[in-house]
């Protein structure tokens, strides 16, 4: 049996449907009790977020790939409401049962003890601090964090411990939590990125339709910086055809705001986001389809994706090579900076007796 199909998008979703789960082998039609129908006639899902409790006994994960700059993150959040049809996060949801398309938008999974297992874990005595990330695979900051407050009560815990955090979010919710982030910022302990796909608002409406605007993104920016949290820019991901040409006016933006280091990605299509971002360009860019997929797979050597490491983040190739050009050039031009290495050496365990050199 297959998933329904249909050609019209849903207002606030990122994908046109749902997708086969790569690991299962059975498939179902949707409940006709969930199905609504159009005015012409076209019966389409309506879904709802649902919102699932994780049931682990550890939040810190770990990674090896030599390509990512952190080796230990903390997600609070699987699957993401923001709903960005490129994101590189989605098929992590197939290995929870569940699809790269619309049930990694609506099916949340929520780290409800998410605060107490990284307490649990920093108070080891074995433990040996490193700077952690936050918004690694799903944003920490997506819509459901203004309710369950998962990602301020880790920050909570981080800033008792003095423990470095880098945090990467599009969601101007970020700037709810400014007097912990400050209290990290006082022991540099913490550096926040905000990304920046695009600077047109219609356009981010369709790309990221449950992120907040690039208004509001740049907004964050300068609050940030004004209050003394370090905080740079991503133009990330880059996707060829479509936003490469707003590089440079996405960092002279981000510098005006505050911004204090840029980086950047190139565009993934790992397994099951290809079929949701095609289809994406299908229903949002249809004069635009071939030529974007062109370029993606001139940055890919012919393909969608490529995987392996030193290649997947930053493309290869000559169109490739001239989005490196175009973005160290204006980054150069415009004085961004490296953003400061942040400290373990103020990490205590609160309750620790702490003796004073020279006693």
């Amino acid at each position: 049996m297959s998933r329904l199909l249909h050609s019209k998008s849903r207002t606030g979703r990122g994908a046109v449907r749902d997708l086969p789960n790569r690991f299962e082998k059975l498939a179902m039609d949707l409940d006709p009790d969930v199905i609504q129908d159009d005015a012409d006639g076209e019966a389409r899902p309506n879904p709802k977020t649902i919102f699932l409790e994780d049931q682990s006994e550890t939040i810190i994960s770990r990674n090896d790939s030599p390509d990512i700059g952190f080796t230990a993150g903390i997600n609070p959040y699987r699957g993401c409401e923001h709903g960005c049809a490129y994101c590189y996060a989605r098929p992590y949801h197939e290995y929870l049962g569940f699809s790269a398309g619309l049930e990694f938008e609506t099916k949340i999974v929520v780290k409800r003890r998410a605060a107490e297992l990284l307490r649990r874990e920093l108070s080891r005595p074995k433990y040996r601090p490193e700077s952690l990330a936050m918004s690694g695979v799903t944003d920490c900051y997506q819509p459901a964090e203004r309710h369950f407050r998962i990602t301020r009560s880790c920050l909570e815990v981080l800033a008792e411990f003095r423990h470095p955090v880098s945090i990467i979010t599009k969601n101007f919710l970020v700037t709810r939590d400014l007097d912990v982030l400050k209290e990290l910022a006082a022991y540099d302990a913490v550096q926040v990125f905000i990304s920046i796909t695009t600077l047109n608002a219609e356009l981010a409406a369709k790309m990221e339709p449950r992120a907040s605007q690039p208004a509001h993104r740049l907004r964050a920016v300068e609050m940030l910086a004004k209050a003394g949290v370090p905080v740079g820019v991503l133009v990330a991901p880059i996707i060829p055809g479509l936003n490469d040409r707003e590089i440079p006016a996405v960092l002279e933006a981000a510098k005006a705001a505050g911004a204090s280091s840029a980086g950047f990605t190139i565009l993934r299509l790992p397994y099951g986001v290809k079929d949701v971002f095609q289809e994406w360009l299908k229903l949002n860019f249809p004069e635009k389809l071939d030529r974007i997929i062109g370029a993606v797979r001139a940055v890919r050597g012919g393909k969608l994706n490529v995987s392996e490491f030193g290649t997947r983040m930053s493309g290869e190739g000559h169109y490739a090579e001239q989005i490196h050009q175009m973005f160290h050039v204006f980054r150069e031009r415009l004085g961004f900076g490296k953003m400061r290495e942040l400290r373990t050496e103020h990490f205590r365990r609160p309750g620790e007796v702490q003796l004073l050199l020279g006693v």
